[in-house]
């Protein structure tokens, strides 16, 4: 595989992704400070806070879904085409919660409505990342996956980079201005987003292992059944180790909630925060990628894991401080540097785990109801809160943590194997050969 394809293949999954995941993270921010006010009844805050905390779940619940659907058609008929229609999907649910009616508007449709369109983002981003890291995979040359398919995380956390950039000025309006047109903005420049993401992600081109795979004729006909009857262990232990998501998104949601909400921090400075932390996480990805192509996925997951657990409890207790160079501090350390570790490597970790035939599928399964628990566990947080307080959640959240890293060291090595070897069973290269499928 030359260079050129795999810089060409990363580069699209990198801007696709950014743009993507710019439409998906504005609903954390927007869920976390401005939802409860305007799509839920204004007379009960604490209701409304937990409920708009839920609907930021409700994409993860909908994502496994989404994958069952999307990552057969991933592998009958392509990468590219997935992702094509995952952006277009994306882009058009985005638009229309920028132009939705408020509570005030129409009762409780209003937040029925936003449910809808929620369920279609959760839908779309079941197959963003797996189709993306399956492209990058199969496109990258040996000994260089890890590093060519950290792009598509880095594309991830470039998009929250710029939800939140996008968001500081909106959550700077003055109240009135802020929830009458003001939280609109950012929904509605989707649309532009939409547009270039649709125009980069139509000229990529087909991985050769696919192509290959489907001249020869050993596309899976049925790949979800392939998959549970051949990689289920590799699918359960996928979804255990996703839930280290739940630093991502404890973090981008509960603690933004929590910092402005309870602790009466400035929600522009905590959104500052979340900049910081990305910009270094942009950074420390491919870093950590290219460490795991040369020692290994697992110790660079496990680090990533296990060390996220230990830092949950500082960066809570800084909140609690209401000191902004420790929030800062802890948030930068946290987010953009440790967590990045298992951030970085996991599309090659778990994309390896599977052939060619069915590691859309795989990969798709896998994480999203990794990531479907990560969604749900910011609902969690908040009830953990108001019943144990702060030092409950970052204690629940630490759990979570260890739980995923464990889940990886249980995992095979395969930072090594061939790529027409994966998903084989096979631990030499020179007893690699093609997996025969009917």
């Amino acid at each position: 595989m030359s260079n050129g394809k795999s810089r060409t293949a990363a580069a699209g999954a990198w801007i696709g992704s950014a743009l993507e995941y710019y439409d998906f993270f504005i609903y954390g921010s927007a869920a976390a400070l401005i939802f409860p006010k305007v799509f839920f009844n204004p007379d009960d805050p604490s209701t409304a806070t937990l409920t708009s905390l839920a609907t930021f779940g409700v994409a993860y619940a909908a994502r496994p879904v989404g994958a069952l659907i999307l990552g057969h058609f991933g592998d009958r008929l392509g990468r590219r085409r997935i992702m094509v229609f995952t952006v277009a999907l994306m882009g058009l649910a985005t638009f229309l919660i920028g132009c939705l009616p408020t509570y005030r508007q129409i009762g409780a449709a209003a937040p029925v409505l936003l449910v809808v369109l929620r369920v279609l983002q959760g839908l779309s981003a079941a197959g963003e990342q797996a189709g993306a890291s399956s492209l990058t995979l199969e496109h990258s040359p040996e000994g260089r996956r890890g590093f060519f398919t950290s792009f598509t995380l880095i594309g991830t956390q470039f998009g929250q980079i710029i939800a939140t950039l996008v968001f500081i000025p909106v959550a700077d309006l003055p109240e009135r201005q802020l929830l009458s047109w003001g939280w609109r903005i950012p929904f509605l420049v989707s649309a532009v987003v939409t547009v270039v993401a649709y125009l980069i992600r139509r000229r990529l081109d087909e991985t050769p292992e696919f192509r290959q795979a489907a001249q020869e004729g050993r596309l899976a006909r049925l790949p979800l059944a392939e998959l549970l009857r051949r990689h289920w262990t590799a699918v359960l232990r996928i979804v255990l180790a996703s839930t280290i998501a739940t630093a991502s998104t404890v973090f981008t949601v509960w603690a933004l909630s929590f910092g402005a909400e309870k602790e009466g921090l400035d929600r522009s400075l905590l959104l500052w925060v979340g900049v910081a932390a990305n910009v270094v996480a942009v950074c420390a990805i491919p870093l950590w990628a290219r460490l795991s192509d040369r020692i290994g996925r697992k110790p660079v997951f496990a680090v990533g894991c296990f060390g996220s657990a230990a830092l949950f409890y500082p960066y809570v207790w800084s909140l609690t401080t209401r000191s902004y160079p420790l929030v800062f501090l802890f948030g930068v350390l946290f987010f953009g540097v440790v967590y990045s570790a298992a951030n970085g490597v996991w599309p090659s970790f778990y994309a390896e785990m599977f052939s060619t035939q069915v590691r859309l599928s795989g990969l798709a399964v896998g994480t999203q109801i990794g990531f479907a628990v990560a969604g749900f566990a910011v609902t969690f947080a908040q009830q953990i809160q108001d019943a144990h307080g702060w030092l409950g959640v970052a204690g629940f959240s630490a759990v979570i943590c260890v739980i995923a890293g464990l889940a990886g060291l249980t995992a095979r090595e395969t930072h090594r194997i061939p790529t027409a070897a994966l998903g084989q069973g096979i631990r030499t290269e020179a007893a690699a050969r093609p997996l025969t499928t009917t």
